[in-house]
């Protein structure tokens, strides 16, 4: 009994077989449905690139979000560089203290020509006691001008207008040595010495030459050339010899001028300078050769008045 069934089974699976075959080449489009499934199967993958490209479009629209927020951070950082110009006002101070040096150097005009103004004591000079008393006043009474930071002033000889010129100075101190009949300008100190018989001329532009060999402490000492002033005799300057430094052995002058040297440096105004020939080459600002033409004896320094 179990066999027939078997048996009936395989005829209807065999008549199945049989019954497809035809009808399957029948309709010869059915491959045609077989190329449909494999479109069916290749239609799921088109799907996922709309997917992938949906995808794409959703990070592209973080990407710009998040684009946005660093630029929001970066104004935020814009906004945190302001901060930087606060150094700005931190440099505003800087100028106030340059403000508060620009009265620094306000005040370094006024004493800058005292600073130049050099002076010594008695005692360096060399053989000082050796001078007669009048002298020694003399010298004295110069050296004191030296302290009182007095400027170089063309046209005055009182101390009390804050500076002298050069025979200004010659003046002020003769007088208050008693010699009361000098002359206030340098090219008449000139004519008064040598009418007074006490010149002495040098043409040598050597220190060390022979026609020095009189020169002495609290003498006169005479130049032409070195202004542009139109004077007959032409003597344009005038100090007083002081005599050699104690330590170093050169001559030095005092009186007042306006850029002699002393030590190397220049001085302005009443002061102790070095005393020295100008050479040939030298010429003074008028165009004109400064000079040294001699020195004398002061007429009357130390005399009783009658």
């Amino acid at each position: 009994m179990g066999a027939v069934p078997l048996t009936n089974w395989l005829a209807t699976v065999l008549l199945s077989v049989v019954v497809s075959a035809p009808f399957s080449l029948a309709p010869a489009e059915e491959p045609s449905l077989g190329e449909k499934v494999k479109k069916f199967f290749a239609s799921p993958t088109p799907t996922p690139t709309p997917t992938h490209r949906r995808r794409k479009h959703k990070e592209s629209t973080p990407s710009p979000s998040p684009s946005a927020t660093p630029s929001s951070k970066r104004k935020k950082g814009k906004r945190k560089t302001p901060p930087t110009p606060s150094p700005s006002p931190t440099e505003s101070p800087s100028p106030s203290p340059d403000e508060a040096a620009s009265p620094t150097p306000s005040a370094t005009p006024t004493p800058s020509p005292r600073a130049r103004v050099a002076t010594i004591s008695p005692n360096e000079i060399g053989d000082y006691n050796k001078n007669s008393a009048p002298v020694r006043k003399l010298l004295d009474d110069a050296l004191a001008l030296t302290r009182s930071n007095l400027d170089y002033t063309y046209g005055s000889a009182d101390p009390e207008k804050g500076g002298m010129d050069c025979s200004g100075f010659i003046y002020y101190v003769l007088r208050k040595n008693g010699v009361e009949d000098v002359p206030r300008d340098s090219s008449s100190q000139y004519v008064w010495v040598r009418k007074a018989g006490n010149f002495r001329a040098v043409l040598s532009r050597n220190i060390d030459s022979f026609e020095f060999d009189e020169l002495e402490p609290g003498d006169l000492l005479f130049w032409t050339g070195t202004y542009g002033v139109e004077r007959d005799p032409p003597v344009t300057h005038t100090m007083i010899y002081l005599g050699k430094e104690k330590d170093s052995g050169k001559p030095i002058m005092v009186g007042s001028s306006d850029g002699r040297t002393y030590l190397g440096e220049k001085r302005f105004g009443v002061s102790v300078f070095d005393f020295k020939t100008p050479p040939v080459r030298e010429a003074s600002a008028s165009g004109k050769t400064p000079r040294f033409v001699g020195y004398a004896k002061v007429p009357g320094l130390g005399k009783k008045k009658p």
